[in-house]
């Protein structure tokens, strides 16, 4: 949680030390540094790395770093980007939904809070939680296969493809699998291939900010259908179609993010119904299956695994349960809507690279993924055991509707006068980092929420600090 607030520090420190030494001047050793500032080597490193980046310092192989040589440039003359106002909001045609671009909603689960904040936004595993040596060695050994760095199959590696299609089961086949570039990339490529500008788009209620902030960026209108303890409401949906005459419905099926709500079996089979009869695709975004918790029981298949017609276009990804960093997904269609997918992939992004690929084969196919899956699966239990006590203990004001068996995130209900601003401002003054619950919703939402992560922080301590330090935040904002 610490580490790039480390290298900052450091890098400041570096950078106003650099006076010291005159232009060519040798810096202190890497060793050096670690012992005197008493960080890691990779701190180090990237210190100097992002001094590297400023043009402050220069690195010789063997040779250290020096201070780089002077270099003074006349600052450049301010622009006028005032026309751009105009440009930018300017209607493509007419009749068409002016785009929107707010990538708040996003970024709030991936900005980097200051040092010392508890992480309760967070939208990724800790460092802890990752599978960060079994990562390194799969890079390691894919770097080395025949071919690991030339161009792949535009699809994705065959090998990929079949693992994906295997672990979705039912009578889905390779062919039918695209890599993609993580969950996100395959939502925006699904959105942009089934639904024209300007047309609405049905989403679940509430639902994740990024995949609206997809539908606005794309001119989409997205149109809220709520969802209770077992999933979107089937008469719901069906009175959505018929009143908006949308082409695509957008769920997640499984631990659905925000409230965590499992799709129940007997609305599954009438889900698909729904949209076959209105002639429109459902986007299944399968964002968080690997990380069922150790209580979970058996999971529900993929809702593609039981259609045949094509109605489900398919999204699922590696991400979640590795690293953000590790950005491998599959998107997975029948019919022309493949073909479809596929050539807008290709005209976006060419390919996944070829190493990131020949990786994740290594890593999925290593004993070590079996037993990081079973352990996540118990630590996940663990942190949402202790969040969930420690909230019913000391916030016993905010509403807990439902526990999940999945995911990595606690969805929870305000007092109906609670302003989320406020309190997310005043949980940021005592320490901890929240995401407050108006940008799950597309329309005005019924009353205030809070979504709580437990996987971002670096255990249950941190856990049982955060709702401390958030007691102390309620105190103040609901004074």
């Amino acid at each position: 949680m610490y580490e790039r607030s480390s290298v900052t520090d450091l890098a400041a420190k570096l950078r106003t030390e650099l006076d010291r030494y005159s232009p060519g001047g040798k810096l202190p050793s890497s060793r050096a540094l670690v012992e005197r500032f008493k960080v890691s080597p990779v701190t180090v490193s990237r210190a100097i790395g992002q001094l590297v980046a400023e043009g402050l310092v220069v690195t010789r192989p063997g040779a250290g770093a020096f201070r780089a040589a002077e270099r003074r440039t006349a600052p450049a003359p301010a622009g006028d980007t005032s026309w751009q106002e105009v440009a930018l909001s300017a209607d493509g045609a007419e009749g068409l939904v002016p785009r929107s671009v707010d990538a708040t909603g996003v970024t709030v689960s991936l900005a980097v809070p200051p040092p010392g904040v508890i992480e309760f936004n967070g939208g990724y595993l800790h460092p802890s939680l990752q599978p960060e040596r079994a990562m390194s060695e799969a890079l390691a050994r894919a770097g080395r296969r025949p071919g690991a760095w030339g161009r792949p199959p535009l699809e994705g590696l065959p090998e990929l493809r079949e693992w994906f299609a295997r672990t979705v089961g039912g009578t889905v086949t390779a062919a039918e699998v695209l890599i993609g570039a993580g969950g996100q990339a395959g939502l925006t490529t699904a959105l942009r291939a089934l639904a024209p500008p300007g047309a609405p788009v049905l989403v679940e209620s509430p639902t994740y900010p990024g995949m609206l902030a997809i539908a606005r960026s794309a001119g989409l209108r997205p149109v809220p259908v709520p969802v209770d303890p077992g999933g979107v409401r089937p008469e719901l949906l069906a009175d959505a179609f018929r009143a908006t005459g949308a082409r695509v419905f957008v769920c997640q099926p499984l631990f659905q993010n925000p409230t965590g709500a499992v799709l129940a079996p007997d609305r599954r089979a009438e889900v698909l119904r729904i949209a076959r009869e209105a002639g429109a695709f459902v986007v299944e975004d399968d964002y968080v299956r690997r990380l069922a918790h150790a209580d979970a029981g058996p999971l529900p298949r993929p809702l593609i695994a039981d259609d045949q017609d094509g109605v489900v276009v398919h999204v699922s990804s590696l991400t979640k349960a590795t690293s953000p960093s590790f950005r491998v997904s599959a998107l997975i269609a029948r019919g022309p809507a493949l073909s479809r997918l596929r050539a807008i992939q290709i005209v976006d992004a060419f390919f996944v690279p070829r190493p990131l690929q020949e990786a994740a084969l290594e890593l999925v196919g290593s004993p070590s993924w079996p037993r990081h899956l079973r352990t996540l699966a118990t630590e996940l239990k663990t942190r949402r055991d202790t969040l969930t006590a420690a909230v019913r203990t000391h916030l016993p004001d905010l509403a807990l509707p439902h526990i999940p068996s999945g995911g990595y995130h606690l969805w929870l209900r305000l007092p109906d006068a609670a302003d989320e601003s406020v309190l997310t401002a005043a949980a940021l003054r005592a320490g901890v980092a929240l995401t407050p619950g108006h940008p799950y919703f597309s329309a005005e939402p019924p009353g205030p929420h809070l979504r709580l992560s437990f996987a971002a922080v670096a255990g249950t301590e941190e856990l049982t600090e955060g709702v401390r330090r958030l007691r102390t935040a309620c105190d103040e904002a609901f004074a």
